[in-house]
């Protein structure tokens, strides 16, 4: 590979300093004894999944057309028309399908609230009242008439999250001067919004509800769980206010919304010269500079010189209760701090169990684990999320691995070792990570659990790597989806083992891939099944790199949403986003027959169309209204059958 090609997403550059051993060692270790490439996936010849009889690891990609499952037992579960990649600035469906935009960024959460300004005029206030920037993760929850229901035919409260935001497409003049006011329009761009849809005819609609609500950088929060609000570590000036960088999201069994900060660092720096960051902030890479957002300079609140304490309140998963639009919500301090892609919640023998990885190079994959049943802990007036123990994965050379307990007083978490109690150890989450061993990851994401068979799956995005002949790569800019078995099928369980589900990428670049055209993929990163099983695949390729021979994403085209049979290994590709545009969240009506995905950042600057700015905010993309006189907007795009059939199908 060149030396262009091997630099995989700068921004994601690892923080990890501890010698902790990487993935990619141990899983070249177990492959080049055990393993095999085929058709894309990677299996080991005695993999766990082939023994119990739930379906082979090593099925090669198949064509366009459902085939018989291993066996030939049963057919596909991919039934539509694989779409072709694209690099067009449009959302591409297989042949059946309708697309229809819903609730893009501006578009008032009430009938009577401030208009969308084209020219992105809206003030902070009007901002307040409007569905946020960059939707990612999100989750339908279901309501009938006169209240909450399951059939979801009458619609629900669909809860978006708006991760961050594009300052040249913010701002009617961009930001290269920077003012409180467009700080506070920035927060107001941030976080989540609740709105109710409701399906009118053959078409989805927001309707004004009580229920409709915006949650931004500068709403009221608390905390809970071992970091109590008046511990000193967050003893920032005022109350605690705001969640950002809501990347994806979890829902829970008792009806709740989880929401998670990722790339909370990037919002803080200085100007201070003589600021050094210390060894934890350093840790969660806080530095002067920031991601160039450069709100300290005008609200001292981000000056991490000013107050260290402020950077403390981010970094956590946090609930809220969609039906309860009054309802403050609560920083989960239990699931530890770090950069949570997610927060999956499966339930076993009782538990509530939430799975998280944590997005950058070199980081780790964590679980959850509740103490007691959830209904029995909800039933005493406690949160099932504040009570239980917080584990890491460490991935063991022989196909096994182990869950290692970050817990105060275990292993090497004691006071002789330096630390105090468990509220530092889920404050400084990633050094109790390193102390006890946990295994390096190329940048893991979201993770999803198969409805049936309990096995769980985990993207890991790309990553800069460490070494490996076999897989996966260094570097490897493509990705990869791991997945593992917990010991009995219980999602509770300390012991599980492991294989590689699918190995993404381009065979014109990369021999070791032999997906076929309708299959390739790059960038692994949202993740989820619906009901039958089905898993569904959603691509972030870098903008640095999509669509760029020298990178080796032209074959690929823009980012995509990708459907995969488990028990086949059969991928196709399902949707096609716009250009400059990342596809990450997506739900399911209960009835499976509306699909809900998100189209992120579209029109952002990409190496391969060039650069918006505020005299062109329309350079990359125009999507989805192609107003010559507006501006590229993030959006939800709800998809379903003509003929109203059950979605993948």
């Amino acid at each position: 590979m060149s030396e262009e090609f091997a630099r995989v997403d700068p921004d994601d550059q690892s923080t990890n300093p501890s010698a902790n051993e990487a993935f990619q060692q141990v899983l070249e270790r177990r492959m080049s004894r055990r393993g095999v490439l085929r058709g894309g996936t990677v299996a080991a010849a005695v993999g766990f999944i082939g023994a119990a009889g739930g379906g082979t690891a090593a099925a090669a990609v198949a064509g366009p057309h459902p085939t018989k499952g291993p066996g030939g037992r049963g057919r596909s579960l991919l039934g539509f028309k694989a779409v072709a990649a694209s690099s067009a600035d449009t959302v591409s469906v297989p042949p059946g399908y309708t697309t229809e935009v819903l609730v893009p960024w501006g578009t008032p959460i009430d009938s009577r609230g401030p208009k969308w300004k084209k020219d992105a005029s809206n003030t902070a206030a009007e901002q307040e009242q409007q569905i946020g920037m960059h939707h990612d993760g999100m989750h339908l929850f279901p309501l009938r008439s006169g209240g909450r229901g399951r059939s979801g035919r009458d619609g629900g409260l669909l809860a978006i999250n708006h991760e961050y935001t594009d300052t040249t497409l913010l701002y009617r003049d961009g930001d290269a001067t920077l003012t409180p006011e467009k700080v506070n329009k920035a927060l107001a761009a941030h976080g989540v919004s609740v709105v109710r849809v409701a399906r009118q005819g053959a078409r989805w609609r927001m309707v004004d509800s009580k229920y409709n609500r915006r949650i931004t950088g500068n709403t009221p929060m608390a905390f809970s769980g071992p970091l109590k609000a008046d511990h000193p570590a967050l003893a920032a000036e005022g109350r605690a206010r705001g969640t950002l960088n809501n990347c994806s999201s979890g829902y829970t069994p008792w009806g709740t919304y989880i929401t998670c900060e990722e790339n909370f660092n990037g919002y803080f720096g200085t100007e201070d010269p003589s600021w050094r960051p210390s060894a934890e902030e350093a840790r969660y890479g806080i530095s002067a500079a920031g991601f160039g957002y450069r709100w300290h300079t005008v609200d001292p609140r981000f000056d991490v010189a000013a107050g260290p304490e402020e950077a403390n309140r981010f970094g956590w998963v946090v609930e809220i209760d969609p039906s309860s639009p009054r309802g403050t919500p609560v920083k989960r301090t239990a699931l530890g701090r770090f950069k949570h892609e997610g927060a999956t919640v499966t339930e076993s023998r009782g538990r509530v169990v939430v799975y998280s990885g944590d997005d950058q190079d070199g980081e780790y994959v964590y679980k959850f684990v509740g103490d007691h049943g959830w209904r029995r802990l909800r039933a005493r007036g406690k949160s099932p999320l504040d009570h239980g123990t917080l584990y890491v994965a460490r991935f063991d050379d022989d196909g096994t691995g182990t869950w290692l307990p970050l817990k105060f007083g275990t292993g090497p978490l004691t006071a002789a070792n330096g630390w105090k109690d468990q509220a530092d150890v889920v404050l400084r989450t990633r050094t109790a990570a390193d102390a006890v061993g946990a295994t390096k990851l190329d940048r893991p994401e979201w993770v999803a659990v198969h409805p049936t068979d309990r096995d769980v799956y985990l993207t890991l995005t790309n990553g800069g790597g460490n070494g490996g002949k076999v897989n996966p790569r260094t570097p490897n800019p493509y990705g990869h989806i791991v997945r593992w078995r917990e010991k009995n099928r219980d999602n509770t369980a300390l012991t599980f083992e492991w294989d590689i589900f699918a190995l993404a990428g381009d065979p014109a670049y990369d021999p070791r891939v032999t997906h076929g055209p309708d299959a390739v993929f790059g960038s692994p990163d949202g993740l989820g099944f619906d009901k039958a099983g089905r898993l569904w695949i959603q691509t972030d390729i870098s903008n640095s790199s999509q669509n760029l021979a020298g990178k080796g994403y032209d074959n690929i085209g823009n980012n995509a949403l990708l459907a995969a049979d488990p028990r086949t290994g059969e991928i196709r590709r399902f949707l096609v986003g716009p250009r400059g545009a990342e596809v990450t969240g997506f739900t399911l009506a209960p009835d499976q027959r509306t699909l809900f995905v998100n189209i992120q950042h579209p029109g952002e600057a990409t190496a391969a169309w060039g650069s918006p700015t505020p005299q062109n905010p329309r350079a990359v993309s125009n999507w989805p209204e192609f107003d010559p006189a507006g501006r590229p907007r993030p959006a939800t795009v709800v998809i379903r059958r003509k003929d109203g059939g059950i979605i993948g199908t």
